[in-house]
C-alpha cells in the first residue's frame, strides 16, 4: 500500500510536467546528421522538440546504464566466485556432517541387552 501511495506521488507530478513540457515545446524542429552540407543534408529529420529532447534523455539513461554494468563487472565477478566457494563449503560441510554420523552409529555400543540403569535413593 505504501508502495503505490509513493509510486502515485511520485509519478503523477512527473507526468504533469512532461506532458507541460511537451505542449510547451512542440515546435518542429529539423535534425542533420550530415556535417558537411547544411544546405542540403543527405540525411535530415523533422520532429517536435520535446521528442528529440525526450530521446535524447533515454539515450542518455542507457548509455548511463551500459557504463554502470561494464564498470561492475568486476564486482559480479567476485560475487559469482564467492557463491561457487561458498556452494564448495556446504557440500564439504554436509560431507563431513554425514561422515561423522556414521561414525558416532559405529562408535556406539548396542544396549539392547543390558538392564536399565537404577539409580537408589539417598535415604535408604
Amino acid at each position: 500500500m505504501l508502495r503505490k501511495i509513493v509510486t502515485l506521488v511520485i509519478l503523477v507530478p512527473l507526468a504533469i510536467v512532461i506532458v507541460g513540457f511537451a505542449v510547451a515545446n512542440r515546435q518542429a524542429i529539423t535534425i542533420s546528421f550530415d556535417p558537411f552540407d547544411a544546405t542540403h543534408p543527405a540525411y535530415s529529420t523533422t520532429l517536435p522538440l520535446f521528442v528529440a529532447i525526450i530521446l535524447l534523455v533515454i539515450l542518455g539513461v542507457v548509455i548511463g546504464g551500459i557504463a554502470a554494468w561494464l564498470r561492475q563487472g568486476k564486482w559480479r565477478a567476485s560475487a559469482r566466485r564467492a557463491d561457487a566457494q561458498n556452494r564448495e563449503l556446504l557440500l564439504e560441510v554436509a560431507q563431513l556432517r554425514r561422515r561423522l554420523e556414521s561414525l558416532e552409529r559405529a562408535d556406539a555400543p548396542a544396549r539392547t541387552d543390558a538392564a536399565p540403569l537404577m539409580l537408589r535413593s539417598p535415604v535408604e
